[in-house]
């Protein structure tokens, strides 16, 4: 797939406390088709301390406006220099970069944790638009980690988990009711040791699941070998060959 360098525009800036924010950007142009699940790298203006660009996840897609959402968790200087920027203010992005999520029928069951909903968006938006309902579950560790809430109820049926009980069921998703129920297809992405909690149940029940990976990427082409992953097939590239990989493929990583 081709990958495009541009600038886009910052038209809408939410910021939700102090972890979370998010950035609606415009291109100037038709975006190209991207796949729920990819990334790009964007470069941090204004930072002369951040110099190589920092991936994230595109949270949503809207090809008629031409924007692009990134849902942005601050975690560094890159993320919080990004924080500061404001509408009218330029980005310049590297995308779409990686392989994205399956759109699989049946019964389909969508995991998040943390940053880790942020893809989970435009996903749900994917399977609605292919006339498929997805559950979706979402944790944190309280409510105030679930920056993105109501923006799911119109692609899927909603449910949340956190661990003082704050909003939803209280404990980790990977303990919620929804686990109880029998599903087609399991997609996450979120904090590693949950996504082996999903993945490991997926392959105990022959469920087929995806996951998305958050490994550090410094390149996002697959040239640096920084975010490289111990599949079942060798090291592969998180950033070229995934970030979506299908659990059967990762048991040296689900199990490690």
């Amino acid at each position: 797939m081709r990958k495009y360098i541009t600038d886009f525009t910052i038209v809408e800036k939410k910021t939700y406390n102090d972890t979370y924010f998010s950035m609606k950007l415009r291109h100037p142009e038709t975006l190209p088709s991207i796949a729920a699940g990819q990334f790009v790298e964007v470069e941090v203006p204004g930072n002369k301390h951040v110099m190589l660009r920092r991936p994230i996840s595109i949270h949503d897609v809207d090809t008629v406006a031409n924007t692009l959402t990134l849902l942005v968790q601050v975690v560094g200087k890159g993320t919080r220099t990004l924080s500061m920027l404001n509408e009218g203010d330029k980005l310049n992005l590297v995308y779409p970069l990686g392989h994205g999520f399956s759109i699989e029928g049946g019964k389909v069951l969508l995991v998040g944790g943390g940053a880790g909903i942020a893809p989970l968006l435009h996903l749900s938006k994917c399977f609605k638009a292919k006339g498929i309902q997805p559950t979706i579950l979402l944790g944190g560790r309280t409510k105030s980690l679930i920056p993105i809430q109501k923006e799911f109820e119109p692609y899927g049926n909603v449910y949340f988990a956190t661990e003082d009980g704050s909003l939803g069921e209280k404990g980790f998703v990977t303990q919620h009711t929804m686990f109880s129920t029998n599903y087609d297809h399991i997609y996450t992405c979120g904090p590693t040791p949950m996504m082996k909690a999903v993945a490991r149940f997926a392959m105990q029940n022959n469920i087929e699941c995806e996951v998305s990976l958050e490994n550090m990427m410094a390149c996002g082409i697959g040239a640096c070998l920084c975010c490289v992953v111990d599949s079942d097939e060798g090291h592969k590239c998180v950033c070229k060959e995934g970030p979506v990989f299908n659990a059967k493929r990762l048991t040296n990583w689900i199990n490690k």
